[in-house]
């Protein structure tokens, strides 16, 4: 008996890093998932690790209303529904720095897939979930939506700020359908694109670490286990909450030595 039998889910930015293990994880409990990322030949290698059937790939810029409102119809036709929403997909640029150096452009592109993906695939994923009678969005944050950093990545924290925001409004507008609305918040995690940002600069590692009470980056499936939570009936009374999995980080003031 899974966690999550019966239910179907839409995980974007699941070709590879955190949205890979929760497709794993998610059709391991029992779900049917579609594999969404901008890269068709990533979403297809995560579901050849999956089991028969339970998965498949769909190619899709989470920015493009267009190719959003096709992905949920092809989830819904092919499994007959959607239960859960898993808001995923993210970037940050390597041009994204302070806000006096940050260039336009830059802002856009984080604001385009980061703030207004999470908004299509809430437009057009939601009214799936009323036709079940209900279901849990779960909108990927961040801790930097809720504590700030002098080193800056200013489009990307705003963009989360607004993710932790639009949720909390949703979460409040379809309580009363039976649709939760949480934003899960993580803390640094051992992806593809944070390591990126730290390059091969252990100081710009450094500057981070001491300041993560456990020193030490989480692993994607630390992070998929509170996904695993939110999108089950095993958090049946939990809408609106930032659900942070920081290790302690935003709790912090000073660290250990």
């Amino acid at each position: 008996m899974g966690r999550l039998d019966g239910k179907v889910a839409v995980i974007t930015g699941a070709g590879g890093g955190m949205g890979r293990d929760a497709v794993l994880l998610f059709t391991e409990e029992g779900a049917k998932v579609c594999v969404a990322d901008v890269q068709l030949g990533a979403a297809e290698e995560t579901v050849a690790s999956c089991a028969d059937g339970s998965a498949f790939a769909f190619q899709v810029d989470v920015a493009d209303e267009a190719q959003v409102a096709a992905m949920m119809l092809a989830t819904a036709d092919r499994f007959g529904g959607i239960d859960v929403l898993y808001n995923n997909a993210g970037i940050s640029p390597d041009d994204d720095a302070s806000v006096l150096d940050t260039s336009v452009e830059a802002w856009d592109r984080v604001q385009g897939v980061n703030t207004k993906g999470v908004f299509l695939c809430c437009k057009h994923g939601i009214p799936y979930l009323r036709e079940r009678g209900g279901g849990s969005v779960i909108n990927v944050a961040s801790f930097v939506a809720v504590l700030g950093a002098a080193t800056s990545q200013i489009s990307y924290s705003a963009s989360k700020g607004a993710v932790l925001s639009m949720s909390r409004e949703l979460a409040v507008q379809f309580a009363r359908e039976g649709i939760r609305v949480n934003a899960l918040c993580p803390g640094p995690v051992e992806t593809p694109l944070l390591l990126n940002i730290f390059g091969d600069d252990p100081a710009a590692l450094e500057r981070r670490r001491i300041h993560w009470p456990t020193g030490r980056l989480a692993k994607p499936r630390e992070i998929v286990n509170g996904a695993l939570f939110l999108a089950s009936d095993e958090s049946s009374y939990v809408n609106g909450a930032t659900f942070l999995v920081d290790g302690g980080l935003t709790a912090a003031y000073v660290t250990p030595e």
